[in-house]
């Protein structure tokens, strides 16, 4: 039976929910009618219903029309690969993290893209500061589709990027191919990426969280593609920064790279508010030192360019 971890108290709805998926997951060839699973988990058929409903709801089980049978859905899945990722790079990526929050007062954190999301697989927050305010937390998910998931693709192989470039946008994009090219280009040669901090940019991210952009109402996808405008101008350039004028900047992150070259991770260090080109230089280089140094302990490799790569 599930028990609350701070009061040992038990939570028998909780436990039928996991009782349903145990018995799918222990038998992932198999499909169940509502009945069997009922008469099988000892449980009313009213309440295996709404947990079955609710299951299918998320993902987390598939439902046949036709067989009106239940099996395994595709978010278990990126459950799945999420765990399994956050278990192998946790005790790597940590302890880098760990140090830059400490160094630099800010919240950091370890991401990558998990089935057809982006997932926060790791967060470390500065000395001081309870990880329960920290606005991203571990098992957050958001889009990956133009325009969010840029990061995630801008240091990879270039057919990588175009495949990201042609999925279904979550919301209206403005395609500056120009303006992207630079972006891209600067941001590999750089190694790290320095987002602008604007007055919706957070905003919009912390409304991102959990929510999948195809599923908002037309008028509200319309509204938030307003905020993001341009895919791209949200990124500055290395000759838009002077060492001694100060900048708002949202975030900083870098890549980590598997053993194919591709990548596996981007880590963060959040900065939200204003700092001297001088700055930003100091935490983006700490930054990239450290996902190279996350790169190296997975065993993983930095591309290598060919020069004439074009997404």
């Amino acid at each position: 039976m599930a028990a609350d971890p701070d009061t040992g108290r038990r939570s028998p709805p909780t436990d039928r929910v996991i009782q349903v998926l145990d018995h799918l997951v222990a038998r992932p060839e198999r499909r169940f009618g509502l009945s069997e699973l009922a008469r099988t988990l000892d449980i009313s058929k009213p309440t295996c219903l709404g947990i079955l409903t609710a299951l299918v709801s998320g993902g987390y089980l598939t439902r046949d029309v036709e067989t009106k049978t239940y099996g395994l859905g595709p978010a278990l899945i990126a459950a799945g690969r999420a765990a399994q990722r956050g278990f192998a790079v946790g005790p790597i990526v940590r302890p880098h993290l760990s140090a830059l929050a400490a160094a630099f007062g800010a919240v950091c954190t370890a991401s990558a893209v998990v089935g057809d999301q982006v997932m926060i697989l790791e967060v470390a927050t500065p000395p001081g500061v309870q990880s329960g305010r920290a606005a991203a937390r571990v098992g957050q998910v958001y889009p990956f589709a133009p325009p969010v998931g840029l990061m995630y693709v801008l240091w990879s192989h270039d057919d990588e990027f175009a495949r990201w470039l042609r999925r279904d946008p979550a919301f209206p994009v403005v395609l500056d191919q120009g303006l992207l090219r630079r972006v891209v280009d600067d941001c590999r040669e750089r190694g790290y990426l320095v987002e602008r901090l604007t007055p919706n940019g957070r905003r919009l991210f912390s409304l991102m969280a959990g929510v999948a952009g195809r599923d908002l109402p037309a008028e509200l996808r319309e509204l938030v593609g307003e905020m993001v405008s341009s895919l791209g101008e949200r990124v500055y350039v290395g000759g838009e920064i002077s060492a001694d004028v100060e900048y708002p900047v949202s975030l900083i992150a870098a890549p980590s790279y598997d053993a194919d070259g591709r990548q596996a991770l981007v880590l963060t260090l959040d900065v939200g508010g204003s700092i001297s080109g001088v700055e930003i230089e100091r935490r983006g280089r700490a930054l990239a030192v450290a996902a190279d140094a996350v790169t190296a302990e997975l065993g993983g490799v930095a591309p290598v360019r060919s020069g004439v790569d074009r997404y």
